[in-house]
């Protein structure tokens, strides 16, 4: 049985924390190869799910030195049909690869979690296509469809949640929600934001996500946004509408570089830990609700233990 499902603790206040940009750090600093982004796929053998395993046992330390909650994010962004048959996977083998992901977050969860620190298992689903990019977009249905097998898996774990990181569009945000409200599972939506402060169609945040509250009754625990530097969604946070008592969440980038820019360059851009913990103490000073804190592409456990440190003070 799953612990939180019935109950998420990050709904009733308290910071968590959670991972930085997997991605790019195991790229960049750990020299692995990830074909298309594929971080599950490490959990090919055991010298992956060790690489893995490090991986998250940095940022759990954090979140336990500081007496913070913790959401475990399984490595499986790209754990859906389309990326798994890139990648050579079976219908059954991407089932059994979603399974052992959340297995292993079961088992670090089970070595870390205290009463000071309680650890949700989120399961992670990505977009069908390119997390900068909403291409040829889904109807809401055909996103329900899409994601449902893989969301259907989590159901059958230990998974508490189900969290859908990179969302570029509200249809596929729609299907998401739906799918996951139908396997009886809490679903928190992070939509990726351009430098302008709008999703990658052009639509606004606000309106994005009062679309999908309208189409699924609220079915959303919370939403996040991600992908994106908080200069670039700073000003779209301000005022006192509804809509944005709905964030709970942010899982930054570490540069201030567009999608665009950052999709070309041959180098990672980490930014400035202590300037990106600083903005984020000030976004939360602003906006109390914010409590779930993580980071995207460019950051690592130096980015989230300065992010920490300043939140801390923030609400001190």
């Amino acid at each position: 049985m799953s612990r939180y499902r019935k109950g998420l603790p990050q709904l009733g206040g308290g910071l968590f924390l959670t991972d930085g940009g997997i991605e790019t750090t195991l790229i960049f600093h750990d020299g692995l190869d990830l074909p298309h982004f594929a971080a599950f796929h490490l959990l090919k053998d055991e010298a992956g799910t060790a690489a893995l395993r490090r991986y998250f046992v940095r940022y759990a330390e954090i979140a336990r030195a500081n007496d913070t909650g913790f959401i475990l994010e399984s490595p499986t962004w790209r754990a859906s049909a389309v990326w798994g048959e890139k990648l050579g996977y079976s219908a059954g083998a991407l089932a059994s690869a979603n399974a052992r992901s959340i297995a292993l977050m079961q088992e670090l969860r089970s070595e870390f979690e205290c009463d000071r620190t309680p650890i949700v298992v989120s399961g992670c689903v990505g977009p069908r296509g390119d997390g900068y990019d909403p291409g040829a977009v889904m109807s809401a249905d055909e996103a329900q469809d899409y994601h449902a097998r893989q969301i259907g898996t989590f159901a059958e774990t230990q998974a508490d949640m189900v969290t859908a990181v990179t969302m570029t569009n509200a249809n596929e945000a729609i299907g998401v929600a739906r799918a996951a409200q139908a396997a009886g599972m809490p679903v928190a939506i992070a939509f990726t934001l351009e430098t302008d402060g709008r999703l990658p169609t052009g639509q606004g945040l606000d309106a994005a996500i009062v679309e999908v509250d309208e189409a699924t009754r609220s079915a959303p625990a919370y939403y996040m946004i991600n992908c994106a530097h908080p200069t670039h969604f700073d000003s779209t946070l301000q005022g006192k509408a509804p809509w944005l008592d709905r964030i709970r969440g942010l899982r930054a980038n570490a540069s201030r570089r567009s999608h665009a820019e950052l999709n070309e360059a041959p180098d990672l851009d980490a930014g400035d830990p202590e300037e990106l913990g600083r903005e984020h103490g000030a976004i939360v000073a602003r906006r109390p609700r914010i409590n779930v804190l993580g980071g995207c592409c460019g950051t690592d456990h130096r980015h989230i233990e300065r992010i920490c440190a300043a939140v801390r003070r923030a609400v001190a």
